[in-house]
């Protein structure tokens, strides 16, 4: 793709979801946003009348995280979450869908979950949360199914604050499963240039990251080089390498280690035998 610094701008949302964020910091996001043209600020919902007030009459828009992190609330207590945050000026939600009903094959439930949140949402665009690193391969592409089938704007890898972040493999698989009609979006992990190019070219529309300065200013040092085109093997970007595995259930975790045996560069891969 044609990549210049404005479209580059254009598809970061600059993200702060720490619990512990103090308002100067949300002042700092904005004022960088401002600055750089992000697409957006993506914050939890305590902070969306303040950074709404800051971005006001501006070309960023304010994007609110619901039912984050772990997706787990009631459907209604998501639709009450999202409403609020729509009325105090969010004007994108990003909702972590209930991951365990995906698990347990409980496809009504995860689609009527997302249903509510975009029923209660307005106009403003919603992004589905799949957090990957619970998921197989074959349960992120059901997810993507759910989600669009739910009236969803966006499907995104994670929260940040889950097993792993995203990588180019789980992009590429939802940029398959959605098709050109919805967006995909890479969160987590994402610090580089290089990073966010691996997405980009994975099939990623949209990058949240809490380092969208130094994407840009990497971004203007990567003009003068080619360093950053180079291919990586594909161990150090596949999931079973990115993965935390403290996090992950024992079945995903054996999911992802098997993958990594079979992996052609196995003599890198994470797992000792």
């Amino acid at each position: 793709m044609d990549l210049t610094v404005e479209r580059l701008a254009k598809m970061i949302d600059h993200t702060e979801l720490k619990p512990e964020t103090k308002r100067e910091k949300i002042k700092q996001l904005c004022e960088e946003a401002l600055t750089y043209h992000f697409a957006t600020v993506c914050i939890n919902p305590v902070h969306v009348q303040y950074a709404a007030e800051l971005l006001k009459d501006s070309d960023v828009k304010v994007c609110c995280v619901i039912g984050f992190p772990f997706g787990a609330t009631m459907s209604s207590v998501k639709a009450f979450e999202a409403r609020e945050a729509v009325k105090l000026g969010a004007q994108e939600v990003d909702m972590v869908m209930n991951i365990g009903a995906l698990r347990d094959k409980n496809n009504d439930l995860v689609r009527s979950d997302i249903e509510t949140v975009v029923g209660a949402s307005g106009s403003a665009h919603i992004k589905v949360i799949l957090e990957t690193g619970f998921l197989t391969d074959d349960e992120k592409k059901q997810a993507c199914v759910l989600a669009k089938e739910a009236g969803a704007h966006f499907v995104k890898t994670s929260t940040g604050f889950g097993p792993m972040g995203a990588t180019p493999h789980d992009v590429k698989l939802m940029r398959e499963t959605v098709g050109a009609s919805m967006g995909v979006k890479a969160a987590g992990g994402i610090r580089t240039f290089k990073d966010a190019l691996r997405m980009i070219e994975a099939g990623a529309d949209r990058l949240g990251s809490s380092s969208g300065v130094a994407l840009i200013e990497d971004f203007r040092w990567a003009q003068y080089s080619d360093a950053w085109t180079q291919p990586d093997k594909p161990c150090w970007t596949c999931p079973s390498r990115q993965a935390n595995l403290a996090k992950q259930p024992k079945e995903i975790y054996l999911y992802y280690k098997q993958r990594c045996l079979t992996c052609p560069d196995r003599d890198q891969n994470i797992f000792n035998d």
